[in-house]
């Protein structure tokens, strides 16, 4: 399909993910490039995604927006995590068919992958249990978009893709303590504990469940490249397919960020789901894609412009 002349909506192009898949399509050459706001248009309703609909124009339509957040907001707001991404996606996906969009493309969530899925996570394990319960509504209902786009492929041929990208971070991420997922977490942490001079931080859980995280701009580039060269309705894992526990995790950002104090441990507290680690060979088969930034690498730029830009933030 030959694209740079397409109208391209990208939903949350604003937000942290939407704002670099902006800035690649930019980069690549697209021109026409539609950005729909919140306080304009409210995908939960059906009125304003029709207008959405009629004032873009769309031929290609790029799903981020949602409501997300880490395991206290998914915990503190389950019901609005699931209504929101649920209607958003299915008010998106019936009007894209409405209007004979080129192309849909959804970004679901690794949160919709059975709680005991074996390691590394395949495509094809997606349906063999339920979810981590502290997300499982918000992983439910984007998993939900898939059934949608699976369906509206078979009945109508409709041209949908649905990506799966793991845990990502990366500078202009949600640093708000209540939303907020764990490297952007601990880093505010972290750096506030060094600048206030305290002798400790408090971590959630045991610190032994493990995540793999990638990094905004190679999830970036690996939408954009799957709008471009993927048109097949099966779910495609984005990952670097690495793994680390989250204690190590801690530890690492505590020395990037220079906090001498120690770290205790609130058992109290859910640790998520037990192991995160995708395969991600799919993407590489299908579309030519895998992650390129080294992790800690990705973790120092996340720090520095998270110390450039803190007295701004909310």
């Amino acid at each position: 399909m030959e694209l740079k002349d397409k109208t391209i909506c990208v939903t949350g192009g604003s937000g942290f993910l939407g704002s670099f898949v902006v800035e690649e399509l930019e980069d690549r050459g697209y021109q026409d490039i539609f950005v729909p706001r919140s306080k304009d248009y409210d995908l939960r309703k059906t009125e304003a995604v029709g207008r959405m609909y009629e004032d873009s124009d769309a031929d290609i339509v790029i799903h981020l927006a949602a409501s997300v957040g880490g395991i206290a907001a998914n915990r503190k707001y389950p019901g609005d995590f699931f209504y929101d991404n649920a209607k958003m996606g299915i008010e998106l996906i019936e009007h894209g068919r409405q209007n004979d969009v080129d192309k849909l493309v959804t970004i679901g969530t690794i949160c919709a992958y059975p709680k005991h899925t074996p390691v590394p996570f395949e495509e094809k394990n997606l349906w063999d249990g339920y979810p981590e319960e502290t997300n499982a509504p918000y992983g439910l209902a984007k998993k939900m978009l898939l059934v949608q786009t699976q369906a509206y492929h078979d009945q109508y041929g409709f041209n949908g893709i649905y990506l799966l990208p793991v845990n990502l971070y990366g500078p202009r991420d949600d640093f708000n303590p209540e939303t907020s997922h764990v490297i952007p977490a601990i880093i505010r942490k972290c750096v506030e504990a060094r600048e206030r001079e305290k002798d400790e931080i408090v971590a959630w859980g045991t610190g032994e469940p493990t995540r793999e995280f990638l990094y905004v701009e190679d999830a970036a580039r690996g939408i954009v490249d799957a709008m471009e060269k993927y048109e097949k309705p099966e779910p495609v894992n984005l990952g670097s397919g690495m793994e680390i526990s989250i204690r190590d995790l801690v530890y690492k950002i505590k020395d990037l960020v220079g906090f001498d104090g120690e770290v205790k441990w609130d058992t109290s507290k859910p640790g998520g789901q037990p192991r995160r680690k995708l395969d991600v060979s799919k993407a590489k088969e299908e579309f030519g894609w895998e992650a390129k930034t080294d992790f800690e690498e990705g973790l120092k730029e996340t720090i520095e412009w998270y110390t450039e830009n803190k007295d701004s933030l909310v």
